[in-house]
């Protein structure tokens, strides 16, 4: 299948979860989470879900990271550049909701791309190989280019990936690992 029927499909199925199953597997998702090797770096970044996308609720990876002392990042977006401004997120950083409902911070210390050394990526679908698909945007794809080549990049899925994304393009960058409720799949 090709990105445009990815998404069409992933969003289809999100549509079919209820708010209660999203909780629970998300937290089947942190708690894989725990298996990765990752936990021994400093700077995480994670996106804050859009729950009106039924997307994965990083609640608990936060908490995780807030219990291991990490340095937690989160981001803010330019749609006229689509690049995304990156912020340590503090007990003084306000989020709020854009005009899209995505939650942003409002103020807080920059952090610049090569100072992040795991990523934690949103996505509608990927596939065996690390490739995935996201809102077709790509804001992610820019900003996993500028990190630091070590970067560690990770998926968070509801779904086990498909065989073969179609019309993935020199540009797009591969994930790590991907985590689902059930497992971690690594690329």
């Amino acid at each position: 299948m090709n990105k445009k029927e990815l998404r069409k499909k992933y969003k289809e199925l999100r549509s079919t979860l209820s708010f209660y199953e999203i909780e629970d597997l998300s937290l089947q998702i942190a708690n894989q989470a725990l298996k990765l090797p990752v936990w021994n770096y400093e700077n995480y970044h994670v996106f804050l879900s859009i729950h009106e996308h039924k997307e994965v609720q990083t609640d608990y990876l936060l908490h995780i990271l807030n219990g291991k002392d990490k340095n937690v990042i989160v981001s803010r977006s330019d749609f006229e550049t689509r690049t995304m401004n990156h912020v340590l997120l503090t007990d003084n950083v306000t989020i709020k909701k854009n005009e899209w409902n995505i939650p942003e911070p409002q103020n807080g210390f920059s952090v610049a791309d090569n100072q992040i050394d795991v990523v934690f990526v949103p996505l509608l679908a990927y596939d065996v190989f690390g490739n995935r698909v996201g809102y077709g945007k790509g804001f992610y794809d820019l900003f996993l280019s500028k990190c630091k080549p070590d970067v560690v990049k990770i998926g968070l899925s509801f779904f086990d990936p498909e065989k073969l994304i179609e019309d993935v393009f020199t540009e797009d960058v591969r994930l790590d690992y991907c985590i689902t409720p059930n497992t971690i799949v690594k690329f």
